[in-house]
C-alpha cells in the first residue's frame, strides 16, 4: 500500500510448508509491540498499541516423530500469536464488531506515544510508516480481571500480509526507553500502581531518551508528557 519506490513484497498469498497457514512477515519472539488498526463504527481506524505474545516452539517438540496433531506440528511463524487488550477500550470494542485488524509493526517512536496515550484515528488500515503489516483475525479465548481492570485475550491468525519495505536494523537506546515510557505512562492513574514508580521511571527513560535518542525519540517523549500529563 506504499506507493515509494522500496514498497515491497507482496506475501499475502504466503503460506508455511509446514501447515498451511499464512505466515506473518516477521519470526516473532516474546512480546514484540506493534500497531493495531481496527475499523470503528464511524468508519475511520482506529490506532493503538498492542503487545504481540508469541507462543516459542519447543525445539524438541517440533522434532517430535510421535507429534501427530496440527498444533503439534507448528512452526514459530504459524504458532497462535495472542494479545490482550485492557478495559473497555477501542480495540476491544472493534476487534468484537469486526473480528480482525491489520497488525503493524513501525519504528517510528512518535507514532508509538500518539497510538499508545491518545484516540489516533486515520482513514484507511495501514499506516505510511509500517515497515510490514498483517490483516488478521481476532478471536477472544480468554478473559479475566486484574486490580480492578478488566482484560481480555485474543488469539491473532494472518489472513493476509505484506512487507512494504526492508531496512537495515539498528538499535537505538532511546527508541526502548520511549517504549516503555508509554507503558508506564498509559498505567498512572490505573490502580494496582504506584503513581511515584511510574513518574520515577518516566523520569529515566526521558533521561535515557535525551543522552541517546534522537530528533523523533525526544519528540515522543514530548508528546508523551502532553498525553499523560507527566
Amino acid at each position: 500500500m506504499n506507493d515509494g519506490s522500496d514498497a515491497g513484497t507482496h506475501s499475502g498469498d504466503e503460506t508455511s510448508p509446514h501447515s498451511g497457514a499464512t505466515a506473518w512477515p516477521a519470526p516473532l519472539s516474546g512480546v514484540t509491540e506493534s500497531i493495531v488498526t481496527t475499523l470503528g463504527p464511524n468508519d475511520r481506524w482506529n490506532v493503538a498499541a498492542l503487545g504481540l505474545f508469541a507462543s516459542d516452539t519447543d525445539a524438541d517438540d517440533a522434532d517430535n516423530a510421535d507429534a501427530d496433531t496440527a498444533e503439534d506440528k507448528r512452526t514459530p511463524e504459524t504458532s497462535p500469536v495472542t494479545a490482550r487488550t485492557w478495559g473497555n477500550t477501542r480495540t476491544r470494542r472493534n476487534f468484537h464488531r469486526q473480528g480482525e485488524g491489520y497488525v503493524q509493526f513501525v519504528t517510528d517512536p512518535v507514532v508509538f506515544a500518539d497510538a499508545a496515550l491518545t484516540i489516533y484515528e486515520v482513514e484507511k488500515p495501514v499506516l505510511d510508516t509500517a515497515t510490514a503489516w498483517a490483516r488478521v483475525s481476532a478471536d477472544p479465548v480468554d478473559s479475566g480481571s486484574d486490580d480492578g481492570t478488566t482484560w481480555e485475550q485474543w488469539e491473532l491468525e494472518p489472513i493476509e500480509t505484506e512487507i512494504e519495505r526492508e531496512t537495515v536494523p539498528t538499535i537505538n537506546r532511546g527508541f526502548n526507553a520511549v517504549i516503555e515510557a508509554t507503558v508506564a505512562a498509559s498505567r498512572l492513574g490505573v490502580s494496582g500502581y504506584d503513581e511515584t514508580t511510574l513518574r520515577n521511571r518516566l523520569e529515566f527513560f526521558a533521561s535515557v531518551v535525551d543522552r541517546a535518542g534522537g530528533p523523533r525519540e525526544r519528540l515522543a517523549i514530548e508528546r508523551i508528557r502532553d498525553h499523560a500529563e507527566w
